[in-house]
């Protein structure tokens, strides 16, 4: 697997070059690059390269041009599978697809542990051989300690449709990002039963959404966003039977991309690589 080289910084000419010639220099070969450039100022620059073939460590050796462009970077072992903590309440179709999509190799990614608030999870949990967590929400502190210590075995988390709402404090104290799936085409009918609200406003499409989870509720970074048309002569439960398959697909996405590194923060928006 190609190793990848993600940077950050502000925007100005030359970088591309400057990047490639580095690689050149260090026996790499290119085989992948997107970049872009944001247009509101002050203009930032993005920029993911998949290589093969450096002769060393470049961490080091990268620091003094990363310095002069006063970029953020990182290099990644394109061979190394994240890991996940999965997260997930009682309806399993979320779980279930990540858990099936990475047994199929269509996500490079490993689920480390299964963390849930009812135990008929777990027998999701043992059909894919992952480890499994019994979490009591009913007392919030106590249940978010207990995934936090998983959660420091993993690389990132995923609310797979977790109907928990993660504390501030959890959130500063988590080492990892977290993606949640919001079964809402967000801004609109952020928190609880958005498809009730959804049905209320008499609306024609419904959606899902994947985004970075932030201590303002539903309003973190957007990864991705689907929709599917709907009419008056559906009910609450038939938005409910038709979202939940664009729930799946997004989060799905979402965490592909992720695990991938083709997802870059610029503010609360997203640069995503698809």
């Amino acid at each position: 697997m190609p190793h990848r080289l993600i940077i950050t910084c502000p925007d100005q000419p030359g970088i591309i070059a400057r990047v490639s010639q580095f690689l050149f220099d260090a026996g790499a070969n290119i085989v992948h690059s997107d970049q872009h450039t944001s247009a509101s100022e002050p203009r930032r620059f993005f920029l993911r390269v998949e290589f093969e073939g450096a002769d060393a460590e470049l961490t080091d050796r990268f620091a003094s041009l990363a310095a002069q462009f006063a970029m953020t970077y990182r290099f990644v072992n394109g061979a190394a599978r994240k890991k996940i903590l999965l997260l997930a309440s009682r309806e399993s179709h979320c779980p279930q697809e990540l858990l099936w999509q990475i047994r199929a190799g269509d996500i490079q990614a490993d689920a480390v542990g299964f963390a849930a608030n009812h135990p008929e999870m777990q027998s999701l949990a043992d059909e894919f051989q992952v480890p499994f967590h019994l979490i009591d929400s009913s007392d919030r502190p106590a249940a978010e300690a207990e995934i936090l210590r998983h959660a420091l075995a993993a690389d990132f988390v995923v609310l797979a449709r977790y109907m928990q709402i993660l504390s501030e404090d959890f959130l500063t104290r988590c080492p990892v990002p977290a993606i949640n799936i919001h079964h809402s085409f967000l801004p609109a009918f952020v928190g609880a039963n958005p498809y009730r609200q959804a049905f209320t406003r008499g609306v024609k499409i419904i959606g899902a959404t994947a985004h970075y989870v932030t201590p303002e509720l539903d309003a973190g970074p957007i990864i991705d966003q689907d929709v599917q048309r709907v009419d008056h002569r559906m009910d609450v439960n038939e938005l409910k039977r038709i979202g939940r398959l664009s729930e799946r697909m997004v989060l799905a996405r979402a965490v592909k991309w992720h695990s991938e590194d083709r997802v870059l923060l610029d503010g609360n928006r997203t640069v995503v690589f698809s």
